[in-house]
């Protein structure tokens, strides 16, 4: 396994790779998200988030995740398209991948093997989110029910360190 999130790579929702060698030296929150969650109107504050940070080093990436529920049945044209009508999503949302399980994308096996859960390494729902800190090693985890708000002085913390 990588040492370092930098060292992965995400096929972006529009189908071009993206080494994540890109985004070196920038913090970088990982969300997986759905379009039929509860927690979805959780894209506004992401994006609140991105905004408020981009330029001073914050990255969002959002990984769309049918793995819960069916809730993001939605091929990548639509889920772009629903993220920026609905949202008004200008961060990076990445092709829909696996969580969990033997074909969890490595980017997510990576982040939980640095930042167990509460029940060990699996992601439990929708909007999980990783905090990445510039070194690409430290990983700070929330649950689904932070809201990205709560976050803000996490974020301040690692993009001052």
């Amino acid at each position: 396994m990588a040492d370092s999130v930098f060292k992965l790579s995400a096929r972006a929702n529009d189908g071009k790779d993206i080494d994540l060698k890109f985004y070196e030296g920038k913090i970088l929150l990982i969300v997986n998200t759905a379009s039929k969650c509860g927690f979805t109107p959780q894209y506004e504050g992401l994006e609140a988030l991105y905004e408020k940070y981009r330029d001073k080093g914050l990255v969002v990436l959002g990984f769309p995740c049918d793995q819960f529920a069916h809730q993001e049945p939605g091929d990548d044209a639509e889920i772009a398209s629903f993220c920026k009508l609905n949202y008004g999503v200008t961060f990076p949302i990445m092709s829909k991948v696996e969580v969990n399980g033997p074909n969890a994308h490595p980017v997510f096996a990576f982040l939980k093997s640095r930042a167990p859960g509460v029940a060990g390494d699996s992601i439990k729902w929708n909007f999980t989110k990783f905090l990445v800190a510039k070194d690409g090693q430290t990983v700070k985890r929330f649950a689904s029910t932070t809201e990205p708000g709560e976050i803000v002085k996490d974020i301040e913390t690692a993009l001052s360190a």
